[in-house]
């Protein structure tokens, strides 16, 4: 592959002179002794081992719990691109929850035919159990995490809405205290944006959404479903980080119209529930009615305006990625401006003219089911075996409205440290916004995930990718 034809390097100009953002960190890197960087690499894994920041894979031995790999270079965005940035993320998460709550009300978008009546009728995500109902503020997606790639020096995609739970904060924050605990000189030299007051801000914004019923301070609780979840481990830091008690269903109950958590002096309501547990477990009363992951009878009290549930039940309905192909109409009818950050281009395969091109098309591009997470239920085509392509096209052909198609974009790459020095490899970003009722507040940095295999294009981490701290510059 040739200098025109190879992936955007986000460190260095096909020259191979360091970009702008990277040059304070390219001059304290061209300083340091590389056996001694390799020594600081095994400790990085060290700290992570020690201080326990595992997951569980689905489908494997909940036993088993995986190391997600940290690379410690990191990577850069300079001021000027995270304003950008920001102005694009802010514009997509406004137009999402405007999108939910017409969703559930007059569905004045469906009205004007700007989106089918499918999306909604055809998706297991929309709750008629919202119908009609407002959240406290008005705000449904407490906490959103807007993938974005990169493909050039200004251009960059949203690949993905997570409306619905979105995770991986903690290792953006793990990320930024091991860099800083290891190179506590770098960040001396190179000034970067914070991003370890995220869980104050985090609790912050979650009052700020507190519920009628709220009397005094607004008491918080983070709901996990136990310690076999594969993001158990995110869910307790969070609840420490932000001074939250971790509660399950068994420690939740409703009493006098509240929900309330069992405490040494008695239950005590809670005002804000950051639940870390599916729609589908949340009320054993309302959904699925052998769950004793939520609390029964939480909807109830959700509707009479004694709880707020963060994210809001339904919000799964927008995590859609047949919905995600409408985003820049949703954009434009919410906002009245057109998107600042373009989708990646989308093929409807439930549109029988897209569908012949996917088929025709298969081994080029990605395809993902319109339900689908975490590099699940995907084939990248260039990477796919004729067996696979066989085998999705079967897929397709029987059940097209179940899948999106995408071209195989050239991701940009960061270096990543390996035995042999530096090496470039695929990355993305995940942003962290935090909506209340008066603020949307993004915080400066995200988390970078990155494909460690040579030439993937596949960062998530339960398909072996790693993550990066990700560093947003100070002007």
């Amino acid at each position: 592959m040739n200098g025109a034809d190879a992936p955007f390097d986000e460190m260095r100009e096909p020259t191979g002179e360091v970009r702008p953002a990277y040059a304070a960190y390219g001059r304290w890197l061209d300083e340091q002794n590389p056996g001694w960087l390799k020594r600081k690499h095994l400790e990085a894994e060290g700290v992570f081992r020690r201080t326990g920041i595992t997951f569980n894979v689905y489908g494997e031995d909940a036993a088993e719990e995986r190391l997600i790999p940290f690379d410690m270079v990191p990577r850069i965005v300079s001021a000027s691109e995270w304003r950008r940035l920001s102005r694009g993320i802010e514009q997509r998460v406004r137009a999402l929850n405007a999108f939910i709550h017409d969703l559930y009300h007059r569905q004045e978008i469906i009205r004007a035919g700007r989106v089918p009546e499918r999306l909604f009728r055809d998706n297991a995500a929309w709750l008629p159990n919202m119908v009609g109902f407002t959240p406290p503020g008005g705000v449904y997606t407490h906490i959103v995490g807007i993938d974005l790639v990169r493909t050039g020096p200004d251009d960059f995609f949203v690949l993905e809405d997570n409306a619905r739970t979105p995770s991986g904060v903690s290792y953006m924050l793990e990320n930024r205290e091991t860099m800083m605990a290891m190179f506590p000189d770098l960040f001396t030299r190179v000034g970067v944006e914070t991003v370890s007051d995220y869980p104050t801000r985090l609790a912050r914004s979650l009052a700020a959404c507190a519920p009628p019923a709220t009397t005094g301070k607004p008491v918080v609780a983070v709901l996990t479903p136990g310690i076999y979840n594969s993001a158990y481990y995110e869910h307790a830091f969070l609840a420490d980080q932000m001074g939250a008690e971790l509660v399950e269903g068994s420690d939740l109950r409703v009493v006098g119209g509240r929900v309330a958590m069992r405490t040494t002096g008695g239950y005590q309501p809670i005002d804000v529930l950051y639940r870390r547990v599916d729609d589908e477990y949340l009320d054993a009363l309302t959904f699925n009615p052998d769950s004793v992951l939520g609390v029964p009878g939480i909807m109830d009290v959700y509707r009479a305006g004694g709880i707020t549930i963060a994210n809001a039940p339904g919000t799964g309905v927008a995590d859609d990625k047949a919905v995600y192909s409408f985003m820049p109409e949703i954009v434009e009818f919410y906002t009245g401006e057109k998107p600042l950050l373009p989708n990646v281009e989308t093929f409807r395969c439930a549109d029988p003219d897209s569908l012949k091109y996917v088929l025709d098309n298969l081994a080029q591009l990605v395809v993902k089911e319109v339900h689908g997470s975490g590099g699940y239920g995907m084939l990248v085509g260039p990477a796919a075996s004729r067996r696979e392509l066989a085998a999705f096209r079967r897929k397709l052909i029987a059940r097209p409205e179940n899948y999106i198609a995408q071209p195989t974009l050239a991701l940009s790459t960061c270096p990543v440290f390996t035995r042999k020095g530096l090496a470039p490899r695929h990355v993305d970003l995940r942003p962290y916004v935090l909506v209340s009722p008066n603020t949307i507040d993004i915080t400066p940095g995200g988390l970078t995930r990155v494909a460690l295999k040579p030439g993937s294009l596949v960062v998530n981490s339960s398909q072996g990718g790693g993550t990066k701290d990700t560093w947003v510059l100070k002007d």
